[in-house]
């Protein structure tokens, strides 16, 4: 009989496609995944490290596995991904019941490293690649939908964003090979994928040297031209990164979504540069307005971090000010906190009172509710084309789906299903969804 295997993931849309990756791994060594943790004979933690509270929340989890394995002895417990890089001889220490350590460059040795733990030892591996380490891995989809799916385009990062663990846990930047990403998009579309996600930590520094040089804008053409009903989404960009040819790109292609996940952090200069995000304020803003010129349709969501250290008044003003010139669409909003062995956490103080921290926060969150609920105000009386991707949580006689610009959109379900194209025209709105009706 094949063995069960249980994984939790948390984090970014990396490690979602990480945790397909392993499924694949360990399905072709006889294992089955299960829904239900009690039945399983191997339960992994698929773990994020880019924020405390991310990691507070694993612990917790671990207690709850714990429990597990006192009442059955023979089930084994696996913590993988960037935690496990970061602390893996911390995590051999205090967590007793734990049997499986395995970095994110390191899944392939998953099934040896279980039949080692099998016969009590402790299994570790977390060795950092310097090569693309899954291009000739086919996931297994989790999505439940059947209609999207990531692919990842390039693994690591190299920026050394001063609070930032990820280079520590991911490694040096290493891109893909294009056919093989190609293959993967169409195989997908082929099994009645509508929509493909291409993910890495930074997708605009994408770069594959072979006989001739491509870059992400060649690539996102590539996919593209695979068919016309195949949307195109990526993320993340960076905004020192992020280039004209890219938009272009996106102007040139119906089927490439417009829009765009570009990461401020913070409005001040002063900030930015202590961060060391490699651009200013005034860079960030060039590619904001760069952006509305080339693909004026365009949605920007971003990332904003309050609390850094030696942030003023001042450098919040600017954030806020920033805020509302760009006009987000959406926004993820956060506390700074320390991630150790960080440049940050070796050379700066975390000075910025707590109480001081909510408070900015408060005033970001408040700030970009507002702009939210304007953005899709604008929307009212315009007609988008939705991909139907299920229905909705708050009636089982609507659809949801999303339109180019990653906006839901609810609306009655007549006689479509999941998966069509429908245009949708909006008739009203909330600060988080659009709703209208099939026309």
């Amino acid at each position: 009989m094949s063995k069960k295997v249980y994984i939790e993931t948390y984090g970014c849309q990396m490690n979602i496609a990480d945790t397909e990756i392993v499924i694949s791994i360990l399905k072709n060594n006889g294992f089955q995944s299960t829904d239900i943790m009690e039945e399983a004979d191997l339960i992994l933690v698929n773990t994020c490290s880019v924020r405390e509270n991310a990691e507070q929340r694993i612990r917790g989890r671990l207690q709850v596995f714990n429990t597990i394995k006192t009442n059955k002895p023979e089930i084994l417990i696996g913590i993988i991904g960037c935690m496990a890089e970061r602390l893996k001889k911390q995590l051999l220490e205090e967590e007793k019941m734990l049997d499986i350590i395995v970095g994110p460059d390191a899944y392939r040795s998953l099934p040896k490293l279980i039949k080692k733990a099998g016969t009590g030892q402790k299994a570790v591996n977390v060795i950092l690649s310097n090569e693309e380490t899954y291009a000739d891995i086919n996931p297994i989809r989790l999505r439940k939908n059947k209609i999207s799916a990531f692919i990842s385009i390039m693994r690591g990062c190299e920026n050394m964003c001063t609070y930032c663990i990820v280079p520590y846990t991911r490694g040096v930047e290493r891109s893909r090979n294009p056919q093989t990403i190609v293959n993967e998009a169409s195989n997908l579309f082929k099994e009645g994928y509508k929509e493909i996600i291409l993910i890495g930590q930074n997708v605009d520094s994408y770069n594959w040297v072979d006989n001739k040089k491509l870059n992400f804008a060649k690539l996102l053409k590539l996919v593209a031209e695979i068919s016309p009903k195949l949307r195109i989404r990526f993320s993340t960009s960076h905004p020192k990164d992020m280039t004209d040819e890219v938009l272009y790109a996106m102007a040139e292609y119906n089927n490439i979504c417009k829009n765009i996940h570009l990461p401020v952090q913070s409005g001040s200069t002063n900030v930015l540069n202590k961060m060391n995000r490699g651009y200013t304020r005034e860079w960030y803003l060039d590619r904001v307005s760069a952006i509305k010129k080339i693909v004026p349709e365009c949605s920007i969501s971003t990332d904003i971090m309050v609390g850094f250290c030696d942030e003023t008044e001042k450098d919040q003003l600017e954030t806020l000010s920033l805020m509302k010139e760009v006009e987000y669409d959406l926004s993820f909003m956060f506390k700074y906190s320390v991630r150790p062995k960080t440049y940050a956490a070796r050379k700066f103080e975390d000075n910025v009172p707590e109480e001081i921290k909510a408070k900015r926060l408060s005033e970001v969150v408040l700030l970009q509710n507002k702009l939210s609920k304007e953005s899709k105000e604008k929307d009212i009386g315009k007609t988008f084309e939705v991909l139907i991707e299920g229905i909705s949580k708050k009636s089982d006689d609507e659809f949801f789906g999303r339109n180019s610009q990653n906006k839901v959109v609810v609306f009655p379900m007549k006689n479509f299903k999941i998966g069509d194209y429908v245009n949708a025209k909006v008739e009203k709105c909330t600060s988080a969804t659009l709703i209208g009706k099939i026309v």
